[in-house]
C-alpha cells in the first residue's frame, strides 16, 4: 500500500525536500525519514481526506523538528536567532544558473514565508492546500505570501541594481 503513495507522490515530495534544504543529502535525509514516519503512522490517515497535504503536513513538520534541533546543537552554540539564520543561509543552493538569486532571495526568507512560498508556488499546492498542511488558517498563509511577495520584489530589486 504505501508503494502506491510513494510511486504517486514521491516526485513531488522529493521536489518539496529540495525546496526546503539547499543541501542535497539534506534533502534525501528528509525525503526518507518523511516516509519513515508516514509508514509509522499511516494508521492515523483518514482516507476520506487527500493524501498529499497530511503527507506534506508530515514533510514539513520534519523539517521543522530538524532545525530546532541544529538550533539547540552544542557545536553550533548561537547567541542569536540571527546568527542561526546567517549561518543557516550562508550554506550555497545548488540551483539552476537562471534562478539563482530567486532561490537565495527565497532561501533568505524567515522560516514561516518560505514553508508559505514553497508549499504554494513551488509545489503548486492551492490555499486550502497550503493552510492544511501548515496547520493554519488560509488567511494566514495570503498574508505570509503577501509579505514574502514584498520582501522578494525588494532582494530583487537590489539585484539588479548597478
Amino acid at each position: 500500500m504505501i508503494d502506491q503513495y510513494i510511486q504517486r507522490y514521491g516526485r513531488r515530495l522529493y521536489g518539496l525536500c529540495r525546496s526546503l534544504c539547499p543541501n542535497r543529502s539534506d534533502a534525501d535525509d528528509l525525503y526518507q525519514e518523511t516516509w519513515l514516519k508516514v509508514v509509522k503512522h499511516i494508521s492515523q490517515y483518514d482516507p476520506d481526506r487527500d493524501f498529499e497535504p497530511w503527507l506534506t503536513r508530515i514533510c514539513v513538520n520534519t523539517y521543522r523538528s530538524a532545525l530546532r534541533r541544529l538550533a539547540r546543537s552544542p557545536l553550533l552554540d548561537f547567541s542569536s536567532g540571527e546568527d542561526k539564520d546567517r549561518v543557516l543561509n550562508a550554506v550555497p543552493a545548488p540551483e539552476e544558473q537562471d534562478y539563482t538569486p530567486l532561490y537565495e532571495a527565497v532561501g533568505a526568507l524567515p522560516d514561516k514565508l518560505r514553508l508559505a512560498v514553497a508549499l504554494f508556488y513551488f509545489q503548486d499546492m492551492d490555499l486550502e492546500n497550503t493552510a492544511q498542511a501548515l496547520g493554519i488558517p488560509a488567511g494566514t498563509v495570503k498574508s505570509r505570501l503577501n509579505k514574502a511577495r514584498k520582501l522578494l520584489k525588494e532582494a530583487l530589486a537590489d539585484e539588479t541594481d548597478p
